[in-house]
């Protein structure tokens, strides 16, 4: 249990680290360069673990699967993670930070559409709520200082469109394992924006020397470490447990961007997260209670399928 604490813990605390550090980053790097970067190398840190993880399942990979993961990758990095870039620069760390986090609340809309998990009262009261704490973020009345129209729209498209990579990834994730996914979507999604990059004159190591401290963190801790302490914390509990990470991080971002940038925290941002916060904590709580039911479904199966053989042997 203690383990799952830290890997929970350290999840939360590195990814609201992450719009301060990208924000560093954006003055001295192109933004396509920093997105390449960053999943590359955190790919390429989860290669160590596929590579368990495959040779533990004895699965395969097949040319349907690489392109699958290609369609993936290509939906996560170049499209929504390329849009958190550019809206990082675009709007204050605490605001980018706490609209992201509503991408769990889009998951459940897009999954009840094209999968099986369904919404449910208490999923539509925490959806109300997420767009009620958004709307008092962005301020629409009278926008903060140091955000702007272009920002907001690409952060909630980038929470969106991670819901859309979230809900492509649950489809093949059993299937092909969790880091061995990751790791290749990862990979296969920033050589697709690199091949982007390179006709259209983008930078792709220049300035990487004279600023690889930020580009080391971004890279290694926040994208490597960060999700590889993810998915270890689902590993030693369940994914209910390891998404607690994203519920605690607009908790810790605001104070990071205020530390770390100097930024002002409005009371709009803070009614606005303590909403999110119960957003999530909603979520969670009908997650916990689905998934008991569903184990106290299956223990009931078993003790019929028990009685039966029971009865059969008489």
């Amino acid at each position: 249990m203690k383990r799952v604490v830290f890997f929970v813990g350290a999840t939360a605390f590195l990814f609201a680290t992450m719009e301060v550090a990208l924000k560093l980053a954006g003055s001295s790097l192109d933004p396509l360069q920093m997105t390449f970067l960053r999943f590359l190398i955190g790919g390429l840190m989860l290669v160590p673990l596929a590579i368990d993880e495959t040779r533990k399942s004895g699965y395969h990979l097949n040319k349907y699967d690489l392109g699958w993961l290609t369609l993936v990758g290509i939906m996560g990095i170049p499209v929504s993670m390329l849009c958190f870039q550019l809206a990082v620069q675009r709007c204050n760390a605490a605001t980018a930070a706490a609209l992201f986090c509503l991408n769990p609340l889009f998951t459940m809309v897009i999954a009840h559409f094209f999968t099986s998990e369904k919404m449910d009262r208490l999923k539509t009261i925490a959806f109300i709520i997420g767009l009620f704490a958004a709307f008092l973020m962005i301020r629409v009345w009278d926008m903060q200082e140091g955000n702007s129209t272009a920002g907001i729209i690409l952060i909630l498209t980038a929470a969106v469109t991670f819901s859309v990579y979230s809900v492509m990834g649950k489809q093949s994730i059993a299937r092909i394992g969790t880091f061995t996914q990751t790791s290749l979507n990862f990979i296969l999604g920033s050589l697709v924006l690199l091949i982007i990059m390179i006709p259209t004159g983008h930078p792709v190591l220049e300035g990487v020397i004279s600023n690889w401290k930020i580009v080391a963190y971004c890279g290694i801790v926040v994208t490597g470490l960060g999700y590889m302490f993810y998915f270890l914390a689902i590993r030693y509990s369940d994914a209910t447990t390891g998404g607690v990470a994203f519920f605690i991080k607009p908790a810790i971002a605001p104070f990071l961007a205020v530390i770390v940038l100097s930024e002002d925290i409005y009371w709009n941002t803070v009614i606005g997260i303590i909403l999110l916060l119960e957003a999530s904590a909603i979520t969670l709580w009908d997650s916990l209670k689905l998934k008991s039911a569903d184990s106290d479904n299956q223990k009931l199966k078993i003790q019929n399928i028990n009685i039966q053989k029971s009865d059969s042997q008489k």
